[in-house]
Order: structure tokens, then C-alpha cells, then sequence
């Protein structure tokens, strides 16, 4: 992986506040979904989809592109605008979101969208399904196939107890070639996640579970493209970066704001809300 250039770095930033406009405008025309993650993971799944991951819009089911299984489906508005602005179908398709047959559900459904790896809802589904993935790809290939697998989870949906199972199997297994990246954003539907269930020591954990484990701003570019090019050094275990985000972030009154998890904007707080994104520096 190549590292950016201050140029590109900058280009990386205004493509995230591009991609947040989209999901305001998406959530605004929608009616519903959810604000506060969608907003917070756009800085990490834009140096992603820009930066680090093998794939090719034109050609979306490419079997050597990497694969990424996001697990906390219910940010896809970020999902499903970043894949639109990296050229996967139209932008114009994102004000479909949630709307009577179109493609763009509540949750991604693979069935409907060949370009998303799973079909996610059900919390803590995603790090087991990403195993597989790996796994699956280590008995088609007897040397590595250069591939990298990517499992994107909430910090909220670490109350599973079915992601401990896999947490276990995938150290077990020494995936070197899976990556966890967690959203801490400390919210989750009802509350903070603290208040609710606590999670810290959340690095000590994964540690314990023979993973190896860093933390990061979730919203610098140097730190997200670092840590992933460092967990594709790690030799015989998995990765996981956890990640501490704003939920909300770029719209002042939605930052780090637990009620806006579940929530649409209506037309005048979109209003307010693009007003502040789009006059960002």
C-alpha cells in the first residue's frame, strides 16, 4: 500500500464530506435510518474504499478484489454513498434509500446488490461471516492468495455474545488476512455504551483473545491508512483497529449525541446540517 501524499490526503477529506452531504440528503429524503454512525464512519470507509482496498467498480464480483463484510448494516447510508461515489452505480440512486422496491434497503441486501459482500442486520453476525470468508479462501488457495478481508463492527454490538465465538476462532485460526476495525463511538439505540454495558477494557480484551490490537482517531487519515498497513505486517494472528469516532461528526448538533443513532434529519435540521458540512474547510 502506498502512502498518501499531502495532496491526496486532502482529496481524501473533501471526498468524506462529500460522501457525509450524500448521507444527510439520503436520510433527509428517506424519512428515517440512522445519522449518527453513518456520519462518524465516513472518514474510514472512504480511506478505504479510496486509498486501501483492492476492488474494481466496473467489475464487482472480481475474485481477487478484497472483501469487506460490514456487520453494523444499519450505517449504510455511508455504505451505500460511498460505494456511489466510487462509481458503483449512480449517485442519483442514493434518494431510493429505504423507499418501496428500491435497492437501497434499511440493511444491505446482497441478493439485490452484487457489489456488497453479505446481507447484515442481525448484530454480531459480521466478524463470523468474514471468518468464513477467510477461511474459505485458505482451503481454495494452498499458498496465499494475497487477498485481505475486512470486517467493519459497532462498538454496541460487542454485547453479542456470538462475536466473542468468533473472536476466539479467528486467533485460533491465525488469520493474518483478517482486519477488524470497530466504531467506538460510544452509542448505541438506547444510550452509551458505557452506561449500558460497559466494554473497557476493550484493548485488554482483544489482547487476551491473542489478537493483535490498536487504537486510533478514526478520523485521521494518516492513522487509519497506518494502522491497517501495519496490521497486513502482523504474522500468524488477526488485526483489529479500534477505532474511536464522533458519532455525528461534522454536524454540530448531532455529535456525540446517542438519540441521533436511530434518527432522520427533517428538512430543516438537513438544512442546518449541510450548511455546516458544506462550509467546512
Amino acid at each position: 500500500m502506498m502512502w498518501p501524499t499531502e495532496e491526496k490526503i486532502k482529496w481524501l477529506e473533501e471526498k468524506a464530506r462529500d460522501i457525509r452531504v450524500s448521507v444527510i440528503e439520503m436520510l433527509e429524503e428517506a424519512g428515517s435510518g440512522h445519522s449518527a454512525g453513518a456520519l462518524g464512519m465516513a472518514d474510514i470507509f472512504t480511506a478505504l474504499y479510496f486509498h486501501i482496498l483492492k476492488h474494481d467498480p466496473t467489475n464487482p464480483t472480481w475474485s481477487d478484489r478484497d472483501r469487506l463484510v460490514l456487520s453494523n448494516g444499519h450505517i449504510c447510508p455511508v455504505y451505500y454513498a460511498t460505494l456511489a461515489h466510487a462509481g458503483y452505480f449512480k449517485l442519483e440512486e442514493l434518494k431510493t434509500l429505504r423507499k418501496f422496491g428500491s435497492r437501497l434497503q434499511g440493511h444491505p441486501e446482497r441478493k439485490f446488490l452484487p457489489f456488497v459482500e453479505t446481507t447484515s442486520g442481525p448484530l454480531g453476525s459480521g466478524l463470523s461471516q468474514a471468518i468464513g470468508m477467510c477461511l474459505a479462501d485458505t482451503i481454495d488457495n494452498s499458498k496465499s492468495s494475497g487477498k485481505q478481508f475486512y470486517a467493519l463492527l459497532s462498538d454496541g454490538e460487542l454485547n453479542e455474545g456470538n462475536t466473542w465465538e468468533a473472536v476466539m476462532l479467528g486467533a485460533k485460526e491465525k488469520l493474518q488476512n483478517l482486519t477488524v476495525i470497530i466504531d467506538r463511538n460510544c452509542i448505541q439505540l438506547e444510550g452509551y455504551t458505557e452506561d449500558i454495558m460497559p466494554l473497557e477494557p476493550l484493548k485488554q480484551k482483544w489482547e487476551a483473545f491473542n489478537w493483535q490490537v490498536q487504537i486510533i482517531d478514526g478520523h485521521s487519515f494518516n492513522e487509519i491508512i497506518k494502522a491497517v498497513s501495519e496490521a497486513h505486517a502482523v504474522f500468524n494472528k488477526p488485526s483489529v483497529i479500534i477505532a474511536n469516532t464522533i458519532p455525528g461528526k461534522g454536524v454540530s448538533f448531532m455529535e456525540r449525541d446517542w438519540r441521533w443513532h436511530g434518527k432522520a434529519p427533517n428538512e430543516k435540521e438537513a438544512q442546518q446540517a449541510l450548511n455546516e458540512l458544506q462550509n467546512t474547510n
